[in-house]
């Protein structure tokens, strides 16, 4: 069965760090374009960051760039999301999700596409 499971999600202060874990199961990540997105509430889900199936090409959401880092261990089926310098408008629930994207292709930085999702980790960025 293919999961996804997120964590490390928390209460962090402004300018804070926080690295979320994306960890897959039931399938190997090689082939899959894994993406990390966020849903504060009374907006819609938007996308935070991806990675290609070969963790080589990265697309990041303007408001992130910068503080914001994706990674992708193969070895450990594991997608990570280092997150710095976090402001509030940073809050919401993130998600991971994955897109049978074999070969290396470039991810899709929009929801749309990835089939499988995890259950979502809230990270809350307040003083």
């Amino acid at each position: 069965q293919l999961q996804l499971v997120e964590s490390g999600g928390g209460l962090v202060q402004p300018g804070g760090s926080l690295r979320l874990s994306c960890a897959a199961s039931g399938f190997t990540s090689d082939y899959f374009a894994i993406g990390w997105f966020r849903q504060a509430p009374g907006k819609e889900r938007e996308g935070v960051s991806c990675t290609n199936s070969r963790g080589d090409i990265t697309n990041y959401a303007d408001s992130v760039k910068g503080r914001f880092t994706i990674s992708k261990d193969n070895a450990k089926n594991t997608v990570y999301l280092q997150m710095n310098s976090l402001k509030p408008e940073d809050t919401a629930v993130y998600y991971c999700a994955a897109d049978f994207r074999p070969g290396g292709r470039p991810c899709s930085p929009g929801p749309a596409g990835y089939d499988h999702w995890g259950q979502g980790t809230q990270v809350t960025v307040s003083s």
